[in-house]
């Protein structure tokens, strides 16, 4: 299989800050994986198109981006020399749409990841062109169930729809062997004193961009005013939420044990994961707005940080109850608030959550399993032009997933 891989997504050359989030490390992640099983497999010619950018500048570059790409797939496709093309974000599959007839014609097989947000943006223009472009392609393929019922409501058709659920790199982060230490280190990374820990103080984090649907100035209004005061809580991100999150703080007084450290870079977050006892992630219900899967779950669990997360949208895919974490209701204070106590001053039902929490990701969810679902849904569409059944793939979990 001749396979093109082409994203707008992905952060500029030893710049990883500049360009950060759930859908730009898929991007870089499977872009490396795929490479390097090309490297390894006679069976596969592995080529990308990529634009790497700063996300101020994002914007300017993708139109020229777009516009070159779409010229390469169609001089690629003239000269058969690809037989599958990856978009990797409804964004660039916009490319199949003009380029549809021409692909069709040379027999090239079209397919998109679909992260969440990348189809649903309010956007009246946009979600007139959404339908058009699952039209033009071959296969669909949404991160978690959530997505793909997104992806229905907007008509693409049930047969060019497979799951394939996130990765994580294996060796982005490892879990501290001793909590004291990598709190201490987190503490002395921030310049502020780290809250002690277990039995003596619980430490949550959560992590991302701190828009309305994460729900963590809700957490802090409404969960965090319920929980003892051994029980801290770190925030890492910035966003438009950054002032009402600050709001919610200075509003219950609780300056002594919820920091907002704004956006931090990737070795403050790898000591944060392993610093921290409990990962939370509050999500609340946002019309158009969904969180389509949740890479920072799989980052918390490869540190051995369980989480407590909301039963909503994509995180009930990476979230098994009980193995790697807690789903509870949305918007529930009570229910956020009872899950968390239950490891207050249980050292060693934290430590054998986090050990749970660690496996389970790093056996679930590694990136070179995930590539080869991509490649099993991509052969079979490239030899019966149609995605492979969910029930052929190896990826653990995936016949569940469709």
């Amino acid at each position: 299989m001749r396979l093109l891989f082409v994203s707008h997504s992905l952060p500029p050359d030893g710049r990883p800050l500049a360009n950060l989030g759930g859908m730009q490390r898929v991007a870089l992640k499977l872009h490396e994986s795929l490479d390097a099983k090309a490297t390894g497999e006679a069976s596969l010619a592995y080529d990308a198109l990529l634009l790497r950018s700063a996300w101020r500048t994002l914007h300017v570059k993708v139109p020229f981006f777009l516009a070159r790409a779409g010229w390469q797939i169609g001089r690629a496709a003239r000269r058969e020399a690809v037989d599958v093309v990856l978009f990797s974000s409804m964004v660039t599959a916009a490319l199949a749409v003009p380029l549809q007839g021409l692909l069709r014609r040379h027999g090239v097989r079209t397919a998109a990841i679909v992260h969440g947000l990348d189809v649903t943006t309010p956007f009246p223009p946009y979600q007139w062109f959404v339908p058009r472009v699952f039209d033009a392609l071959d296969a669909v393929l949404p991160v978690s169930r959530a997505t793909r019922q997104a992806c229905l409501d907007r008509g693409a058709s049930p047969n060019a729809l497979r799951v394939v659920p996130n990765g994580i790199d294996p060796d982005r982060f490892r879990r501290a062997k001793r909590r004291e230490p990598a709190r201490r280190a987190l503490g002395q990374d921030v310049g502020a004193p780290a809250p002690p820990a277990p039995p003596d103080a619980l430490l949550l984090c959560s992590v991302g961009r701190q828009v309305r649907r994460k729900g963590t100035a809700w957490f802090v209004d409404a969960v965090m005013p319920l929980l003892p005061d051994d029980v801290h809580y770190w925030i890492a991100g910035d966003g438009p939420q950054s002032s009402a999150i600050q709001d919610a703080i200075e509003r219950h007084d609780l300056h002594p044990r919820v920091r907002h450290l704004g956006r931090v870079p990737n070795d403050t977050l790898a000591r944060l994961y392993r610093g921290s006892d409990l990962f939370v992630m509050p999500n609340i219900p946002v019309e158009d707005d969904m969180e389509g899967f949740g890479i920072v779950l799989l980052e918390a669990g490869q540190c051995g940080t369980p989480a407590v997360a909301a039963r909503l949208e994509g995180i009930r895919d990476v979230i098994t109850e009980g193995v790697n974490g807690h789903l509870v209701p949305p918007t529930d204070p009570e229910a956020f608030a009872d899950a968390i106590r239950q490891y207050r001053g249980d050292p060693e039902g934290l430590d054998a959550a986090a050990q749970r929490a660690a496996g389970h990701t790093t056996s679930t969810f590694s990136w070179s399993a995930v590539a080869d679902t991509y490649l099993s849904v991509l052969r079979a569409l490239q030899a019966r032009g149609v995605p492979a059944p969910a029930e052929s793939l190896n990826a653990p979990g995936a016949s569940s997933l469709d």
